[in-house]
């Protein structure tokens, strides 16, 4: 399996650097799928971004418009999460599945219920975290205020720290 995600993050490298024109677009669509539950654990988000920071040091890019699509994408999707979270609340696992897996339920419940907004900001940077935070913060009721806040501003920093890297590492 980690041979596939290795590959496809290749393919997806090579196909950006071949069509710098789709970067913003792609890397939009892929922060935002990234940053929805249960589909940001088949996508090998993260390498492909730090592949397009690369290609943007290189100068194949511009630094910009990508740092605004990763964090737009970010932000959306994790905005979705959030509001699927309010909407469905408990309901969300009463699928057999996440039946299953409701003590995980519980113990994210009380990692929300103590750090609130910071675990928003936190759990950006922890890969399967990324997209279930947001849904547990709409079942806790966060204020969406205080979510929005901590969503969009962990989602800037987010897209600063992938890309940024990158950036300097190629800068005469």
């Amino acid at each position: 399996m980690l041979s596939t995600l290795s590959n496809f993050a290749e393919q997806a490298t090579a196909l950006i650097s071949a069509h710098p024109q789709w970067v913003a677009p792609a890397v939009f669509a892929l922060c935002l799928v990234e940053s929805l539950p249960f589909l940001a654990l088949i996508i090998p988000g993260t390498a492909i971004l730090l592949s397009v920071g690369a290609l943007v040091g290189a100068g194949e890019m511009d630094l910009l418009p990508v740092w605004l699509a990763v964090t737009l994408g970010a932000g959306i999707g994790n905005a979705i999460s959030f509001y699927l979270g309010q909407r469905y609340g408990g309901n969300l696992f009463h699928f057999e599945w996440a039946r299953k897996r409701l003590h995980l339920y519980a113990k994210a419940q009380a990692f929300f219920a103590r750090w609130g907004w910071f675990s928003i900001v936190a759990c950006r940077f922890v890969g399967p975290l990324r997209s279930t935070v947001p849904l547990i913060a709409g079942t806790c009721a966060m204020s969406p205020v205080s979510f929005h806040i901590s969503s969009w501003a962990s989602a800037a920093l987010w897209a600063s720290v992938l890309l940024l890297p990158g950036w300097f590492s190629f800068q005469p």
